[in-house]
């Protein structure tokens, strides 16, 4: 039997949010912006 080739493919990435409005941003400014920004992790 053939084996599968592991996803080269990261499985998670992350992604900036404005709190306020929900609008993406980077994730060093949502990082810098702690008290209205969230950093999450997006798992595919």
């Amino acid at each position: 039997m053939a084996r599968k080739k592991p996803c080269k493919r990261k499985r998670a990435f992350k992604i900036g949010r404005d709190a306020k409005n929900g609008r993406f941003m980077s994730v060093k400014a949502a990082r810098r912006r702690k008290a209205t920004a969230v950093v999450e992790t997006i798992r595919r």
